[in-house]
């Protein structure tokens, strides 16, 4: 069954479901099963959970992990060394800001306490 190259969907314009097929999810990105199957030995980032039976369970965030993987490759020309480097980066990158968050709500935190105290 040949899947047809398209631009995959926004991760906003996703359908939402609590798990998606390996097949649904490659019809969302117009790429191959087997395709996903590769990118989950490259990418430590891409993890679907299993079911009982065995299938593959992708969940949202899976799925937003295979868009930005997808858009890496086929629309940004990484090579594979350079989308998974990137995808670390960015991987980092949200930890950092998760971080800068967290001292943000501290500091407003310690402000909200010296003036009620």
């Amino acid at each position: 069954m040949s899947r047809k190259p398209r631009y995959p969907p926004k991760p906003d314009a996703l359908p939402e479901r609590p798990y998606y097929r390996i097949g649904q999810v490659a019809d969302l990105l117009g790429v191959e099963p087997h395709v996903l199957r590769f990118w989950e030995s490259q990418f430590p980032q891409l993890r679907p959970t299993r079911a009982p039976s065995g299938h593959r369970l992708y969940q949202r965030r899976d799925v937003e992990t295979a868009l930005i993987i997808h858009r890496l490759l086929y629309q940004e020309g990484y090579t594979i060394a350079g989308a998974r480097r990137r995808l670390a980066e960015m991987s980092a990158g949200d930890q950092g800001a998760v971080d800068q968050r967290q001292r943000l709500v501290d500091e407003l935190k310690d402000i909200l306490r010296l003036l009620d105290g």
